[in-house]
């Protein structure tokens, strides 16, 4: 039994068009860059301290953060002073607390918070830094 060759792929086809190869990478490439979603995490904006001396904190902690425009935040959420007391007030004392300041923060708002968590029972407070 004989087969017949395809005499037209192995004469008249000399070359390989890439033309619509490339023109369909190309609409790919755009397909996924439009479809992407380019969504940030909002998050607060500090530059904490350095410090040669720091440990690295292994529990579960209440984080207080003030920002460079001594707004507080407690777990990602803006507070007063008042309302930071007031909430602190009603957790569990044993968690111990962390304050992220950032570098430019006034040292007065930082002794505040640190004074208010003193007042309140609290013991075990610490203040975040870079190891650098």
């Amino acid at each position: 039994m004989k087969f017949k060759r395809h005499t037209k792929l192995e004469y008249g086809l000399k070359q390989i068009d890439i033309a619509p190869l490339i023109d369909v990478i190309f609409q790919l490439l755009i397909f996924f860059m439009l479809s992407s979603s380019f969504t940030f995490q909002s998050g607060i904006n500090v530059k904490l301290p350095k410090a040669i001396t720091s440990d690295v904190v292994k529990e579960e902690n209440y984080i207080v953060t003030i920002t460079s425009e001594n707004v507080l935040y407690l777990n990602d959420k803006v507070l007063t002073l008042k309302e930071l007391k007031e909430t602190l007030e009603k957790t569990n004392r044993q968690f111990p607390l962390l304050i992220k300041a950032d570098r430019r923060a006034s040292m007065g708002r930082i002794v505040d918070v640190w004074d208010l968590c003193r007042n309140l029972g609290i013991e075990r407070i610490n203040i975040a830094t870079n190891q650098e």
